[in-house]
């Protein structure tokens, strides 16, 4: 009798490869295709708000424009006549930005004061401070340069309430600093004189352009001025007894 053979088994068909499998290694198939809402690297194809140190350096960089524009106005036109649109439009920023950053134009010009003046008179000795600002402002003070704080002073004293609060401050420090010079009774009269002096020297030059004083040689207009001020801080013989 014949001996029976049996039908080979079919051998098992391979899956169709899937598109969402992943390969041994963990890695998806050629075919796979990225999960919605996501880059081919995986991340989410929306861009989320930037990084809470890029936004504070945006912001300081705003601030520091806002702060440079305002100095530079308030020099050329005082504070009466420096519009705020005109603050922002020069340092490329919104005005929102401004009042969002300072709170007013009042405050502004406060800030302004105190990166100047105020900051002069802290950091420079009492000996000093006279000839530092003097000099200061007879090479300067022109169009263009860096430091352009007593004419933000000069521009903007005296045009109404809003400003005095902070001029005042850098008057009185002044004032204080000069005063300690002179061993003299009247030793705060004599800081008002000296002040009067640079200020009306700056007037003279920078905001009227007055000549010969506004085209005149910084070292010689220094020098006689400097020259003169000593005898200014000494008391005389009867008023020392």
């Amino acid at each position: 009798m014949a001996a029976s053979h049996a039908a080979p088994s079919p051998a098992p068909s391979s899956p169709a490869p899937s598109t969402g499998a992943h390969a041994p290694d963990g890695t998806r198939g050629a075919g796979a295709q990225p999960a919605a809402g996501t880059t081919g690297s995986g991340h989410s194809g929306a861009e989320g708000p930037p990084p809470a140190t890029e936004r504070r350096r945006d912001s300081a960089a705003t601030r520091r424009r806002l702060l440079e524009a305002a100095h530079d106005l308030f020099a050329e036109r005082g504070y009466e006549g420096t519009k705020v649109r005109d603050i922002a439009e020069r340092a490329g920023a919104n005005q929102a930005l401004l009042f969002r950053y300072f709170g007013s134009k009042q405050a502004l010009l406060a800030e302004v004061v105190a990166q100047g003046g105020l900051e002069q008179v802290r950091e420079t000795p009492p000996a000093e401070l006279f000839e530092t600002t003097l000099r200061s402002m007879l090479t300067n003070s022109a169009a263009g340069s860096h430091d352009r704080s007593l004419e933000v002073y000069l521009r903007s004293v005296g045009r109404g309430e809003e400003e005095t609060a902070a001029l005042r401050e850098v008057g009185a420090q002044y004032q204080r600093a000069l005063a300690s010079l002179s061993d003299a009774p009247d030793s705060a009269l004599r800081a008002d004189l000296a002040m009067a002096w640079l200020l009306g020297i700056g007037i003279m030059r920078t905001v009227v352009g007055r000549e010969p004083l506004a085209g005149a040689d910084p070292e010689t207009v220094g020098r006689l001025v400097l020259d003169t001020l000593q005898h200014l801080w000494r008391a005389a013989p009867e008023e020392q007894e």
